[in-house]
């Protein structure tokens, strides 16, 4: 069987030639440049000569620490030909998580993006014995005493120049690769513990193409993406390769601050995100309402009402709406939808799919509403991405949808969902042991996460079972759910739930500085700097409030009861925070220990 991977470039360059593949623009205000797959295909070849002209060999591995930009996936598919390894690096990684990855990996080369990556490169060269060559793809300056170190253009120069011996021996590779050969090694962020390196098979990759085709099939190569999440995630990786296979066009995104002017000016039918980015949507959207008067308030209310009643209660199911309520909706749907979802960048809209987290149940409801089919899914970097998404129609908004073809999942103790299927991790790199603990005796994946399946087979995620919480009094909380709710509220940027082992429930808040500022500026509370707004008393009280209100329907041991705000946000510098945005709430529980104590004297 032919890897999908390895002979991917070539199959789609034969079939579409010099039409655009993807486009990136290098600063935000620059020209969007567009590469064909003619053009993709050149570089591609080149560097994998390079690679092999280094003496890369088959099935070793290379790290890719840098920010999203398309070397990234002419580096990956250079390792594909020859069927070497690329190892993701998250460009946000300490100097300390780094070097791990590299020396648990034994990477023989290092491709880095810009400069602040090549001198954390630098700084652990002598630890990493493993690294023979570093390859920039910014054209840094570098340390006078660095030898080893190749700019992107000298490496494709060296490449465009190989042999016909290196050109042979790579058509030889690929002719020989098999799906047993490995495809990538992803290390997962560790919110407890060090990282762990998903060996994941091009057996994996060919079953999860094949498996979104099947699923996905009201997409097709006239549709359009955008690359915004990081492609050292599972997510990103697996869709950009998915949206490669479809023969789809797609922008690449740089940096997460400029994806809503991306999305304006590309205006994309799909794109794979994080329940973050649609939290944000959702309240801006929302404020937007707010700020609306008279006639035209009144008309998109009406508008949302009809939605609400024709996708929500009929679409979704896959029912026919009543012939009154369609010629309502397709009114509203081309003089308010369409512009309240242009007014994003998605008015072109087929699907959006969405997993990483979980999203409230009435913000997914919202914006399905709102004509903007978010297709919620549940995966992991072990699971080659996608183990359910919702299914068009039939899905329950509560859910993370149904299981994908030919995976399977079923629930097993504690609640825990385990999976089975061709897409599942053959191993963790280097730890036999976790390898072990990770599979069930009858060889079922165990995922770490809480659920349920019901009736109709739709999965609910309760919670990651690490992270549920034990009150003193022996109730078990589920904190992702209740942060989920509360994340809904526009003066909310960041919340961490406590309660394991206390009488009650508290939470640490970071707030939405810039809607905490207009708030005070409205209600005329004076305060100096953003540690006396937090400490304000009305500040405190209005957010209590709300929180109270989101709260309606948790169970009364659930409930937060009290709450401290910080002045600054949670980050991944701090280690606060994983490379995927996830809490990490032993650091978290210990850096702020005063003020979680406070809040239970």
């Amino acid at each position: 069987m032919t890897n999908i991977l390895t002979s991917l470039i070539s199959t789609q360059t034969a079939k579409y030639g010099d039409r655009e593949v993807f486009r990136y623009k290098e600063t935000a205000d620059g020209e969007w440049i567009i590469t064909s797959w003619a053009q993709y295909q050149e570089k591609v070849d080149a560097i994998a000569c390079a690679m092999e002209s280094l003496n890369l060999n088959p099935q070793d591995n290379i790290a890719v620490f840098s920010a999203n930009r398309p070397e990234i996936l002419i580096t990956d598919y250079a390792a594909y030909a020859n069927r070497a390894v690329p190892v993701s690096i998250y460009s946000t990684s300490s100097k300390s998580q780094v070097k791990y990855i590299v020396n648990d990996s034994q990477s023989r080369f290092l491709f880095v993006g810009n400069e602040e990556q090549y001198k954390i490169a630098r700084s652990i060269i002598n630890e990493c014995k493993s690294v023979e060559h570093i390859i920039t793809y910014d054209n840094v300056k570098c340390d006078e005493d660095d030898e080893i170190t190749l700019s992107f253009d000298q490496f494709l120069a060296l490449g465009r120049n190989a042999s016909d011996e290196c050109r042979a021996e790579i058509k030889k590779r690929q002719a020989e690769a098999t799906p047993d050969d490995i495809a990538t090694v992803l290390y997962t962020s560790g919110t407890t513990g060090e990282p762990k390196g998903a060996v994941l098979p091009h057996s994996c990759f060919n079953a999860v193409m094949e498996i979104h085709k099947e699923r996905l099939t009201m997409l097709s190569d006239n549709d359009t993406s955008v690359c915004f999440l990081p492609l050292s995630h599972i997510f990103e990786k697996a869709w950009s390769s998915f949206c490669m296979y479809m023969g789809m066009r797609f922008a690449i995104n740089f940096d997460t601050k400029n994806v809503q002017q991306t999305l304006k000016e590309f205006r994309p039918t799909c794109m794979c995100s994080v329940p973050r980015f649609w939290e944000k949507v959702y309240t801006g959207i929302n404020e937007k309402l707010d700020e609306m008067k008279g006639f035209k308030k009144i008309l998109v209310k009406r508008a949302l009402k009809v939605s609400n009643r024709r996708n929500i209660g009929y679409a979704r199911l896959g029912k026919k709406a009543p012939w009154w309520l369609e010629t309502q909706y397709r009114f509203f749907e081309k003089k308010v939808l369409k512009t309240l979802q242009a007014a994003i960048g998605l008015e072109n809209g087929v699907l959006f799919p969405t997993a990483g987290a979980p999203l409230s149940a009435n913000i997914t409801e919202f914006l399905q509403t709102c004509g903007i089919n978010i297709v919620i899914g549940y995966g992991l970097s072990e699971t080659c991405a996608t183990v359910t998404c919702y299914p068009q129609p039939g899905y329950e908004l509560d859910s993370a949808g149904t299981v994908m073809p030919r995976v399977q999942i079923r629930i097993g103790e504690n609640n825990e969902i385990q999976v089975k299927g061709p897409t599942i991790l053959r191993e963790y790199y280097n730890k036999p042991q976790e390898t072990a603990e990770a599979f069930t005796q009858d060889g079922w994946f165990r995922t770490g996460d809480a659920g349920k399946i019901d009736e109709n087979g739709n999965l609910t995620i309760t919670d990651r079972l690490k992270d549920l919480l034990k009150t003193s009094n022996g109730k078990y909380i589920a904190p992702q759910a209740i942060e989920s709710r509360i994340s809904e509220d526009k003066f909310i940027e960041q919340i961490a739930v406590i309660g394991e082992r206390r009488r009650y429930v508290t939470a640490l808040i970071i707030p939405a500085f810039e809607a905490l500022k207009e708030y005070a500026e409205e209600k005329k509370i004076q305060y100096h700097d953003l540690e006396d707004l937090v400490k304000n008393a009305d500040i405190k009280a209005m957010i209590q409030e709300r929180i109270d209100v989101l709260q309606e329907g948790f169970a009364n041991y659930e409930k937060i009861k009290k709450i401290t705000l910080l002045a600054k946000a949670f980050s991944m510098e701090a280690g606060e925070l994983t490379n995927t945005l996830k809490i990490r709430r032993p650091v978290i529980r210990s850096r702020y220990a005063k003020e979680i104590e406070a809040m239970y004297c």
